[in-house]
């Protein structure tokens, strides 16, 4: 069911705006690991990590095989197969992770993908440095993400989560890249262990103080296999409820200025991915119930931020 109105500054709408036209999203395992992973700072990963990395697992395939796989998937779908421009994303694990000459590498290789519109880059806050935000900043693409996993503002949960790295290590990351000029995409959680729905609307609006320019807001999920999973099934945590899940999304988005761009508004888990809870899986539904909540309560993003008064997206 679509919404009635438009309450928030979705990836798509900036791109339709950019472009005039759809820009389908292409996920891509550069086959990068991640010092939380290979014992520079840890060997066990965040708690809820997937040990294959982000819903990608084809570096075997090569970054231009899983391209065009992807394309010609999206070319027989009824939904995708006009789409003619397309984002490339290094998703899984921390790809500005290693040396500078690596991330080089691999940015040469995606610009050499057809159809291509731009790039998005996921990474760790604390794996960014000045000559790797160098490399980033001089790439010609008309739309570039630098995504960051920040996940919480609150350094008890990261460690009890296994980050590593803690929330000033993400603000350090965020300056540094706006001096750069590097468009950030923080990505921001509900439901990690410990934390309550205020906590995390807390870190919403902390991350509303930072020079962000867009925003993912996730779910935790439990994969199988993960910490969390091994977590929940001995009874130590439980996941949010789906229509708690969607109060929270809907209230951090009054939170965000209104120029913040919205990449996601739940997480979305991998075929075969998933343990618990079922409603992770029903992406619409979630999706349904936030911009419900959103109209229901005459709620816009920024509407505790930058325009209390009117809903800027009904123009």
């Amino acid at each position: 069911m679509k919404e009635r109105s438009p309450r928030y500054l979705s990836l798509d709408c900036r791109l339709r705006a950019l472009f005039g036209e759809k820009v389908q999203k292409i996920p891509l395992d550069a086959g990068s690991t991640c010092p939380n992973r290979d014992g520079t700072l840890s060997t066990g990963g965040c708690t809820f990590c997937n040990a294959e990395g982000s819903g990608t697992g084809r570096a075997a395939l090569g970054l231009r095989g899983q391209w065009e796989a992807w394309r010609e998937r999206f070319a027989r779908s009824p939904r995708t197969r006009h789409t003619r421009l397309f984002l490339a994303y290094l998703q899984s694990f921390t790809n500005t992770y290693g040396p500078a000459s690596r991330l080089a590498a691999l940015l040469e290789e995606i610009s050499s993908l057809p159809c291509l519109a731009g790039a998005c880059v996921g990474t760790r806050p604390d794996c960014i440095d000045r000559e790797k935000l160098a490399l980033l900043a001089a790439l010609p693409f008309p739309e570039f993400w630098l995504e960051i996993g920040a996940q919480t503002c609150r350094d008890d949960t990261l460690a009890r989560i296994n980050r590593h790295h803690s929330a000033a290590d993400t603000e350090q990351a965020v300056r540094l890249a706006a001096d750069f000029g590097i468009p950030v995409c923080l990505h921001l959680m509900a439901g990690l262990p410990g934390e309550s729905g205020k906590d995390f609307l807390q870190t919403v609006q902390w991350a509303a103080t930072l020079p962000i320019r867009g925003v993912k807001l996730h779910n935790l999920y439990f994969p199988k296999g993960a910490a969390v999973e091994k977590e929940r099934k001995e009874g130590r945590l439980t996941p949010l409820d789906q229509d708690e899940y969607a109060a929270l999304a809907a209230k951090a988005l009054t939170f965000l200025p209104s120029p913040v761009v919205i990449h996601r508004l739940c997480a979305d888990p991998a075929p075969g991915e998933l343990a618990a809870p079922p409603w992770a899986l029903d992406k619409g539904g979630t999706l349904h119930l936030i911009r419900s909540t959103l109209e229901y309560n005459n709620w816009w993003q920024g509407k505790a931020a930058d325009t209390p008064e009117n809903n800027p997206f009904l123009s």
